[in-house]
């Protein structure tokens, strides 16, 4: 259990201290302006940002002030747009905003200034966002380590020398440190899951189809890359899980739901709720010690909040399931990359890991492509099987601590060898090929003052339950208030 959540800082302004939804509804009731608000972030922002190099691309001042003193005046003509009205944000540099750059942190696109808008940047934008610059990201959103060669390298909040995940890492980091009131992300091998872990912040991958992907040609060949909230607690990651869900045309995977479900209240009575332990699936996942400690305080905290908590075994070789990621991966990346790799002038600018993922593809052949999704087809069976017998799983966010930010990737863990640059996440990947919910949430921190995160997976298109779980849990266990990365934003002696 963390220890009783204590004030805020002295020097930290109190509107960037403020949880999202309250933010928001202070601007709509005219508490504070949106000229107020926007001031606060970026005196923050200009504090704590060179520290941890979170956000990039950063928008001039006063043109951004002029967009919140537009904010106003629109208030002041009773025209309130949404729940975003005024907030400060900056989405990730692998998502379309109109006007900016989006790098995708390469150098090949570090002058691509994007025309159109993503479908969750539009809403975002309809909804009264204020895009202050853009969230850092790995080179094309390979690996969970946020460095380019155009930006550099994102530190973790709580130890700068720390990586702070990815490919979310710059949304987490700023998230966590304040500088934005929600961030938005995207996942296809954690980018939503592990950074939040590395960061103290809850980030949600959604179902298949939640959050509609696009606009773009290659929508059905990324159905395995979701978009995301990531927030400082369940309530705003819901809140802009309301925001960017919702059915659009230009992506036909996506849901008919109302999106509107997740700005209802999140209580909900979980007593007798089965969540399934899966820890390190019976020795099968390498883990960092300490990782499984924490984990089993936060389901104990559960358990005292009225769910049953029961270990689990898969019904599915993880080796198995390591194959048919390894398909999927080499399908999805190496296809939409391979021009770039193919081409000797952009080959010399991209990342190793995406040379080795377009060539595993050209080693592929079409009957592999077919058996790998025979194969996921059935982990899917297999996943709707597990949850006959439970109502959620329970599994570690991450299998190493934040690690050494002068490194790529870790070689190793707890002595054994990982032989891919995201061998070591390999605990997110099962529930991206199943398109399953899942949240990770803050468990605590280790004896170096290091973050961990514990994922909660629910079955497919239930994420308002995830949700529920979630909000639940941080009513019982408050890591985000408890533990803040103060010495960010503690001035010098």
């Amino acid at each position: 259990m963390p220890p009783v959540t204590p004030a805020a800082p002295a020097s930290l302004d109190p509107i960037v201290a403020m949880q999202a939804h309250a933010l928001s509804e202070a601007i709509r009731r005219r508490e504070l302006s949106c000229v107020e608000v926007m001031r606060a972030y970026l005196a923050h922002i200009d504090h704590v940002n060179p520290k941890i190099n979170a956000i990039v691309a950063r928008r001039d001042s006063d043109e951004l002030l002029r967009e919140a003193a537009e904010r106003d005046a629109q208030l002041d003509a009773g025209q309130w747009l949404g729940w975003m009205h005024g907030m400060p944000q900056a989405p990730k540099d692998l998502t379309a905003v109109r006007g900016m750059v989006t790098s995708m942190g390469s150098l090949v696109y570090k002058d691509l200034v994007t025309p159109h808008d993503s479908i969750i940047v539009e809403r975002m934008r309809a909804s009264g966002a204020i895009f202050i610059g853009r969230s850092n990201v790995p080179e094309f959103g390979l690996g969970s380590h946020t460095y380019n060669k155009v930006y550099g390298t994102t530190g973790n909040p709580y130890d700068p020398s720390k990586t702070a995940g990815g490919s979310s890492g710059g949304a987490a980091a700023a998230l966590a440190a304040r500088m934005l009131p929600v961030a938005d992300g995207s996942d296809f091998g954690g980018s939503l899951r592990n950074p939040a872990a590395f960061c103290n912040v809850y980030g949600m991958r959604p179902s298949a189809g939640r959050v509609p992907s696009g606009p773009a040609p290659e929508v059905f060949l990324k159905q395995l890359s979701y978009e995301g909230p990531m927030g400082r607690t369940p309530r705003d990651v819901a809140l802009l899980m309301s925001v960017m869900a919702g059915h659009d045309k230009r992506s036909p995977l996506s849901l008919r739901d109302d999106p509107a479900q997740f700005a209802a209240p999140l209580d909900a009575d979980l007593r007798g709720k089965r969540i399934g332990w899966l820890g390190d699936w019976n020795g099968y996942l390498a883990m960092e010690p300490g990782i499984l400690d924490l984990c089993g305080q936060a389901l104990a905290t559960l358990g005292s909040a009225g769910c049953d908590i029961v270990d689990y075994q898969v019904p599915f070789a993880g080796d198995r399931l390591w194959r048919i990621w390894l398909a999927h991966r080499h399908l999805m990346v190496g296809g939409q990359f391979h021009a770039l790799v193919d081409n000797p002038e952009t080959r010399k600018l991209v990342k190793p890991a995406l040379i080795w993922e377009v060539e595993g593809l050209a080693g592929m052949t079409a009957r592999q492509v077919y058996e790998a999704s025979q194969e996921r087809s059935a982990w899917y069976q297999t996943v709707l099987r597990m949850f006959d017998e439970v109502d959620f799983l329970a599994v570690p966010s991450a299998q190493v601590f934040p690690f050494d930010a002068s490194l790529d990737w870790p070689k190793q863990i707890a002595g054994r060898p990982m032989d891919t640059y995201h061998r070591w996440m390999e605990t997110v990947t099962p529930w991206t090929l199943a398109g399953c919910p899942v949240i990770s949430v803050p468990v605590g921190f280790n004896a170096q003052g290091l973050p961990m995160g514990m994922q909660l997976v629910g079955p497919p298109q239930a994420d308002l339950d995830v949700l529920r779980l979630a909000h639940a849990y941080e009513h019982a266990s408050d890591w985000v208030g408890a533990r803040q990365p103060e010495a960010l934003w503690r001035e010098s002696a």
